[in-house]
């Protein structure tokens, strides 16, 4: 089996919303607190060779979608030039685009999103 990188693993959590640990195994903000946090770090653990291939193609999907993000502030000076006309939603249609992503990803690992992807919806666990 290949088994996932440690980078790999950091690009998956914050991909999926949740935040950095750090490297100490200690502490009440340590994913090790919470369940779901147990839940991802069991799944990123024991994929299958079959699954981690999958989550590699995840990831250079999401690589590349959040390094187009930057990028669309290269035409925001520009309302029109032209025949051209920027799209003025650009920006919002690439982290809407990237954050669907994100929520697939999430959706395969079986996970629900983390702080930093909310659906933008209220929810309560009981």
């Amino acid at each position: 089996m290949n088994p996932l990188l440690d980078a790999e693993k950091v690009d998956i959590r914050r991909f999926c919303g949740y935040p950095a640990y750090g490297a100490a195994p200690t502490g009440m903000q340590s994913w090790r607190y919470f369940q779901v946090y147990g839940v991802l770090e069991f799944r990123l653990t024991n994929l299958s060779t079959s699954e981690v291939v999958i989550v590699r193609r995840y990831l250079g999907t999401l690589t590349a979608l959040e390094a187009a993000v930057p990028g669309a502030s290269d035409n925001l000076d520009t309302d029109a030039a032209s025949m051209w006309t920027r799209n003025k939603n650009e920006l919002n249609d690439r982290m809407r685009l990237f954050d669907e992503w994100r929520r697939r990803l999430c959706g395969f690992l079986g996970v629900p999103t983390g702080p930093a992807l909310s659906s933008g919806t209220a929810s309560l666990i009981v």
